[in-house]
């Protein structure tokens, strides 16, 4: 008995000294990143609505807490601080949404910043430092926009754009890893993001690009005059269809099993999702629109209606010009204008498997009292006073034609 208390005693300690020295080395990663005495930027893209995460790759060791602060453009009066002055900020990302302003839509863990939802406007530098103004690392992000990218669908014979060549620059396009088949079991898609990029020997040189004289679009670090040319230049995607099987699911036991089968036959057994299912009513006429639980812009999904595949080929934003029910880049569904056609069970899969339900009712609202702030009432205020202005315009020009009509025509007499 002794023996073994000794030995467990033995044990405890190792345990101690492997957690310490964890801790020690944990502690020494800044320690072995040296800050570099000329601050330089590191360049970064992403495409709109994507979250990234920044991390402070270096700082002195007495620094205990880091504050990170937003500039637009280098030596900008303007700094935009992304703090609470401990370092400390943690946001509930599910509350996120993309029309927030910044300082709403970040969070700083283990002194890396968050950015949830990124957008266009959100492209800048980035810097680490302390509330007394001392920066340890920099970062240049470039937030391309989603709006107006360009579409390829590989399974219909499309290719991606060519790159464009002229004698100081290049564009082209950098494309991600494809996604994994965004269903099992059934025919899904895959995706593949590609960004614009720039090469060039006159870039900036305090901007530093994992390729050299190779940066985004956007990047600060591209000359003035090379920049026009690539905001022309769109983001594109590709899509192409696959097939993977699903995983095995666990199999009740035996005798779980028989008694599921007696209350089946007896018509007893209730009701259950396949998955998690959340209930909701919509007004006719409005627009809804419905989030993937877990799910980001760079992650494979995809939506079905009952049995109903929603695939991208036809029901991705800007495939047809008139689409009242499509799935954008950032992989929510938008149904604008419910009607009761719309109510039915959505299933969302995310990464290959299916993991929530969205029941939709449709309700038809009583009649109000309308106001004079409500979209409908400033339509209907709008369109009759454009009316009124355009027959007024014709009835004006009519009385002016008959009027030098007859001046013309019967002259003044002498």
């Amino acid at each position: 008995m002794v023996t073994r208390l000794l030995g467990a005693a033995i044990l405890l300690c190792l345990i101690d000294i492997l957690h310490a020295f964890a801790v020690e080395e944990k502690g020494d990663v800044f320690k072995r990143m040296a800050c570099p005495a000329f601050l330089l930027f590191d360049n970064a893209a992403y495409l709109a609505d994507m979250t990234f995460e920044l991390p402070c790759n270096c700082k002195p060791e007495e620094v205990s807490s880091v504050i990170w602060y937003f500039q637009k453009n280098m030596g900008s009066d303007k700094t935009t601080v992304l703090t609470d002055f401990g370092g400390t900020v943690v946001v509930d990302s599910g509350h996120i949404h993309a029309s927030s302003n910044v300082l709403k839509r970040f969070s700083i863990r283990m002194f890396s910043l968050i950015v949830f939802r990124a957008q266009v406007m959100d492209s800048g530098h980035y810097l680490c430092g302390t509330k007394k103004g001392d920066f340890f690392y920099g970062y240049d992000v470039d937030v391309q926009p989603a709006k107006h990218i360009t579409v390829a669908f590989v399974d219909k014979g499309q290719h991606v754009q060519d790159d464009y060549t002229e004698k100081l620059f290049s564009l082209f396009t950098t494309f991600w890893d494809w996604t994994r088949c965004d269903r099992c079991g059934v025919r899904g898609e895959q995706r593949r993001i590609g960004l614009c990029y720039v090469q060039s020997a006159q870039l900036h040189p305090r901007y530093r690009t994992a390729v050299p004289n190779v940066t985004s679009c956007g990047s600060r670090a591209v000359p003035a005059h090379f920049q026009h040319p690539g905001r022309l230049r769109r983001p594109e995607v590709a899509i192409r269809s696959c097939l993977t099987p699903c995983l095995k699911e666990e199999v009740p036991e035996e005798g779980v099993q028989a008694i599921s089968n007696v209350i089946s036959k007896l018509g007893e057994k209730p009701w259950l999702p396949r998955v998690p299912t959340q209930f909701h009513k919509q007004p006719v006429g409005s627009d809804l629109i419905i989030a993937c639980p877990g799910a980001r812009p760079e992650h494979a999904v995809a939506w079905d209606k009952d049995s109903v595949r929603l695939y991208r080929s036809r029901y991705l934003v800007g495939v047809n010009k008139n689409m009242r029910v499509f799935i954008d880049h950032g992989n929510h569904l938008h149904i604008q204008r419910v009607q009761g056609s719309d109510r039915g069970t959505y299933f969302c899969w995310r990464e290959g498997k299916m993991v929530a339900g969205f029941r939709l009712s449709v309700i038809y609202q009583h009649r109000r009292r309308r106001k004079f702030n409500d979209p409908e009432t400033i339509y209907a205020v709008k369109a009759i006073g454009m009316s009124y202005v355009l027959i007024s315009i014709v009835f004006i020009i009519i009385h002016m034609c008959r009027c030098c009509w007859r001046v013309f025509r019967c002259p003044g007499r002498t």
